[in-house]
């Protein structure tokens, strides 16, 4: 599956990713925007395990294990881009807008938001062509969390 993923992430035209390989792609994906501000905090690191235990049923020791993958991957892919066309190309509208909640509750666990992060978020919306409003609600629920 790991070297499947790197491949599918290098070729222009990647097949279609199975389940295992879009939660890799979204972890990725995760990682990207913790280390956009080139400060990946261990704070982040956990929000990311957190976030990828309870989107694919995994254990601590599991989600660990999938983000340190993630890491591997995030760092071998040449562009956003391809993991967000995988996410987008497979999965449904509502769980898109669920990524950008992934991702701005990776972003905001540090307690603080930061521009390069929050570009990035942006970008990510738009190429899962996920609207502002649904951005902005998805920031919102994440921050109704933390208070």
């Amino acid at each position: 599956m790991f070297g499947r993923l790197f491949d599918m992430l290098n070729d222009p035209a990647p097949d279609p990713m199975e389940g295992a390989d879009r939660e890799l792609a979204l972890g990725a994906l995760l990682v990207r925007l913790a280390r956009s501000d080139e400060n990946y905090t261990e704070e982040e690191k956990t929000r990311i395990d957190r976030v990828l235990a309870q989107r694919n049923g995994l254990s601590g020791f599991e989600a660990t294990e999938m983000r340190k993958r993630a890491e591997e991957v995030e760092a071998g892919a040449p562009d956003t881009v391809r993991f967000t066309r995988a996410l987008k190309d497979k999965v449904a509208y509502e769980d898109r807008t669920g990524v950008i909640e992934a991702l701005w509750d990776v972003a905001l666990a540090d307690g603080v938001r930061d521009a390069h992060e929050d570009a990035l978020i942006r970008l990510a919306a738009k190429l899962l062509g996920v609207n502002d409003v649904d951005s902005a609600v998805a920031r919102q629920r994440v921050e109704a969390r933390r208070t």
